[in-house]
């Protein structure tokens, strides 16, 4: 891409306003933010749409928001879907609101059905909400847990997850046929909502969402028991979770619930935060302090969007420590699973499903209750694909599903990660272990006990820019041709290479692998260790995966911290 002369273009160009040349105008000069700008567009990943916000082809503002949706608008009239609907939603950050309306009215002006969320929303609302409506697609207006500066643009299949190869692509190469902005269709608000092509949603869709979330207990009655003195310290770190998250634990009865009051208003500047993202501990500042003061059991925080959630439990010397979400997805699992299988409701074809670079612990404790593990590839929406197949084939029943990035569903009412359900399920955990006289910790420390001490990080190495990308590129390509043979003591029994999608083992033996393709490299390690290296679908960074299985904690952080400061030694030369 011609960098200089699309920056010119944004300039004189009448489809653009004098707001937007402004800015422009006060970079004039600036080569290499000019060059950051305008030298890529933003392209789906893993996550759909999502960049700083700001004037530019690179970044995230109306008219790449409005050419985005008349892409999507084109691909659903080539689908030749009758009365096309589409759903949208949006979080608390920066023009979140002013996107979703940019979005709305390009729909509604190519004869497209909007739904429309009368303020903010969480993403599990929006799947929710597509799937009750009928609708043939969804939008969230969302960057997640990224820092302020960012936004984005997530687009939802029919089935309520995030749309998946090859629709994506095919969503992708319409946006990339529209050149000249002009060609963007809109319309005014009270136009499409007069023609009835933009219909403003909430309450009802709200009510129902919320009892299928509150469907998702496991034990009413443990709740019931404790729930006068099980104290609850939340943040909704300025985003949409404040309020759905309070009103499923106030409905299925938590009684003490204290939000941090410094983060419980939605603000897209994140200004208690240095960025807000519950696997940083430093989100959880305030929150601590409010937990010691009011002796809370747990705490807990969603991010942004409220598909992710971060909790916090006392350790033995009873200070609050975050868990990742490796330990707090296991944990759930076991719960889950001992409960359903207690309760006689867990099914004979029970499923549960991680993604490639999460935990391996669930599989002793998968095995431990009866039910299957399937592995996907990293992205929320690969778990949703496997909970549609299965609706399908009718041969197995989705149980409950988690990444390592502290996302999660339990239940098949929506199709994405929620913080809300999970936030509710991981204090009824709590309360159940408080009954038994223990603490979440001590609970952890008990799993670990029993299936084995695995402990897992992620390396992740930030590289921005075109010279970023370029770098990004060659550390993936010099992997690909080292063949590695051991790492940090370890001997690599087999690379997977899931770009070329075969598995080759130590002795040359190769295999094929059923996933779809993707710029992934996975090394199986002996001793139960393994390394996945990814380039990351909604930042500017590269990422390295570790697992390893330890005798006991102190062995296991051995170990790993062994193969982490290999892993810097490969880097170095690279970076």
């Amino acid at each position: 891409m011609d960098y200089k002369k699309n920056y010119d273009k944004w300039l004189t160009d009448e489809c653009f306003d004098e707001a937007t040349k402004a800015e422009l105008k006060s970079i004039e000069g600036n080569e290499k933010e000019i060059e950051d700008r305008f030298y890529t567009e933003l392209e789906f990943g893993t996550a759909g749409l999502r960049g700083v916000i700001g004037a530019g082809t690179n970044r995230m503002n109306k008219y790449i928001v409005q050419k985005a949706t008349q892409g999507l608008a084109n691909f659903l009239k080539e689908q030749e879907i009758q009365n096309p609907k589409v759903v949208i939603a949006y979080d608390s950050r920066n023009k979140s609101d002013t996107f979703a309306m940019n979005t709305a009215l390009v729909l509604a002006a190519n004869g497209i059905k909007a739904y429309l969320f009368e303020s903010l929303r969480a993403v599990p609302q929006l799947s929710f909400a597509l799937r009750t409506l009928g609708a043939d697609a969804g939008i969230v207006i969302t960057a997640s847990h990224n820092p302020p500066e960012y936004n984005g643009y997530k687009v939802y299949g029919n089935d309520g997850a995030q749309v998946i190869a090859p629709y994506d692509k095919m969503i992708i190469d319409e946006v990339n046929k529209i050149t000249d902005f002009s060609t963007i269709k809109t319309m005014s608000e009270e136009e499409a909502k007069s023609s009835g092509l933009l219909e403003i949603i909430g309450e009802d869709i709200d009510k129902q969402y919320i009892e299928q979330v509150k469907a998702q207990v496991v034990n009413q009655d443990v709740i019931n028991k404790v729930a006068d003195d099980f104290k609850i310290v939340y943040t909704p770190l300025h985003g949409t979770g404040n309020l759905p998250v309070r009103r499923a634990l106030k409905e299925v009865g938590f009684k003490n619930v204290y939000v941090v009051p410094e983060q419980e208003k939605p603000d897209g500047n994140f200004p208690t935060v240095k960025s807000p993202n519950p696997e940083d501990p430093n989100a959880f500042k305030l929150a601590i302090e409010l937990a010691k003061k009011e002796q809370a059991d747990l705490i807990i925080g969603t991010d942004p969007d409220a598909d992710r959630v971060g909790v916090l439990i006392r350790d033995e010397k009873g200070e609050y420590i975050v868990l990742t979400g490796n330990m707090i997805g296991t944990m759930l699992t076991d719960y889950i699973l001992r409960g359903k299988k207690e309760n006689g409701t867990l099914p004979e074809n029970g499923v549960v499903i991680k993604t490639i670079v999460t935990t391996e612990m669930i599989r002793p404790i998968c095995e431990h209750y009866g039910a299957d593990v399937i592995e996907v590839l990293t992205g929320f929406k690969f778990i949703g694909e496997q909970i549609k197949n299965f609706e399908s084939n009718n041969n197995k029943s989705y149980v409950f599903g988690f990444e390592e990035s502290y996302g999660a569903l339990a239940g098949t009412y929506a199709r994405d990660k929620d913080a809300i359900v999970t936030s509710l399920l991981a204090c009824e955990m709590a309360a159940y272990y408080k009954l038994q006289g223990m603490t979440l910790y001590e609970a952890l420390i008990a799993l670990y006990k029993k299936f084995g001490y695995y402990i897992e990080d992620v390396q992740s190495f930030t590289l921005k820019g075109i010279e970023g990308l370029g770098k990004i590129k060659n550390i993936m390509e010099t992997l690909r041709n080292q063949k590695l043979t051991e790492i940090g003591g370890y001997e690599v029994l087999a690379i997977r290479d899931y770009k070329t999608k075969e598995r080759v083992d130590k002795n040359g033996a190769i295999s094929k692998i059923e996933l779809p393709n993707s710029d992934v490299i996975y090394y199986e390690l002996s001793n139960n260790a393994w390394i996945c290296v990814r380039p990351s679908g909604t930042e500017p960074k590269i990422k390295f995966y570790i697992g390893i299985k330890g005798e006991d904690q102190q062995d296991a952080n051995n170990k790993l911290k062994a193969i982490k400061d290999n892993v810097l030694k490969i880097l170095e030369p690279l970076m």
